[in-house]
């Protein structure tokens, strides 16, 4: 992650990573997973899940589980929430829908890129697909999801209310 990739946020870079490093370390398992941030622009976040075969839910072809993907989209569209508001808050997922399209490769990471296309007060509309690194974007996944912003949580920094997140007004 570079910061000339983050320079764009309206807020500090650094925020973002102690965010990042706070689903490391509160919530299980998140250690275990290895997600990256790839990037982070204006209402865009993208994050990579390394291959790992804890995470093959087809032995025989290798494919990661598709619980392995949702989580990785989940958690990529929470990253594009708060940076569509630009303002670090507990969230919470209302609703996740996810259409799995083709089984993953062996050995091949999945980067998960989302998108917020509408936001309130309240909450963050966000769509993205999750592919195979490689040259082409062919996807593996399509995911819709809607966040509540402002949940009770883990204060990220100065923890916002509900008045002051502008939904893009």
């Amino acid at each position: 992650m570079s910061d000339n990739k983050l320079s764009g946020l309206p807020f500090d870079p650094e925020q973002m990573i102690a965010m990042h490093k706070m689903f490391m370390q509160n919530h299980p398992g998140f250690l275990d997973y290895q997600f990256e941030v790839v990037e982070i622009s204006g209402r865009k976040a993208s994050m990579r899940l390394p291959y790992n075969e804890k995470f093959v839910g087809d032995r025989a072809t290798g494919s990661i589980h598709g619980g392995i993907i949702t989580l990785l989209m989940d958690t990529a569209g929470g990253l594009c929430s708060m940076a569509s508001i630009g303002k670090m808050t507990a969230l919470a997922t209302l609703d996740l829908r996810m259409d799995y399209l083709r089984p993953t490769t062996r050995g091949l990471d999945i980067i998960a890129e989302v998108e917020c296309y509408h936001l309130t007060n309240t909450a963050s509309f966000v769509r993205g697909i999750a592919y195979e690194e490689g040259e082409e974007k062919h996807a593996v996944a399509h995911m819709a999801a809607a966040f509540m912003l402002n949940t009770k949580g883990p204060e990220l920094v100065n923890k916002p209310r509900f008045s002051d997140v502008d939904g893009g007004k």
